[in-house]
């Protein structure tokens, strides 16, 4: 069955980093965990975890610390995406993998509440910054903070998505 409103979503779905002054209702906080939690993981293992942050001087405290975080200034939601790096005592090599399927549900599920988003990478970032990041939600030990969804109502809009990326489809194999 074919479903055109999630097709138009996924291509409506872009980064705004401005944000209205105006608080995220508590239903559409738990839908967007909701999907979140929907994500496909490797082996079943879900290691995905979430820190909300609403409070201004959290926010505000992320803001200061993510050398692109400036949005969360006055964005007013935040929802860190971390994930445990051990299953049953061993590493999980997939978390970062798992964690960016959870990370892309927000971000669409978002879209599809009416809401804006923006993705902030933490786990490549600028030198420290996880151990930044980590330090400020006080996560234990093995769970580590992939990535920082900031959502609310946008004051800016953009034009979806059309077409395929010149150049990054290639068939059978590579070629130049």
């Amino acid at each position: 069955m074919e479903n055109r409103a999630v097709l138009e979503g996924i291509r409506a779905r872009r980064s705004v980093r401005r944000y209205a002054d105006r608080p995220v209702e508590q239903e559409k906080v738990d839908l967007l965990l909701e999907c979140a939690c929907a994500a496909p993981s490797a082996a079943n293992r879900r290691p995905w975890r979430f820190v909300v942050i609403r409070d201004r001087e959290n926010l505000n405290a992320l803001a200061e610390v993510h050398p692109y975080g400036k949005m969360l200034f006055q964005a007013p939601l935040a929802l860190v995406v971390c994930g445990t790096v051990l299953h049953e005592g061993k590493p999980n090599p997939w978390w970062e993998e798992d964690c960016a399927a959870a990370m892309q549900n927000i971000l669409l599920a978002a879209e599809g509440l009416g809401l804006s988003s923006v993705w902030l990478g933490v786990r490549w970032g600028q030198e420290g910054l996880p151990e930044k990041i980590e330090a400020l939600l006080g996560t234990p030990r093995d769970v580590r903070a992939m990535g920082i969804a900031v959502v609310g109502y946008g004051d800016e809009s953009k034009p979806p998505h059309r077409g395929i990326d010149e150049g990054v489809v290639h068939l059978e194999r590579w070629s130049d």
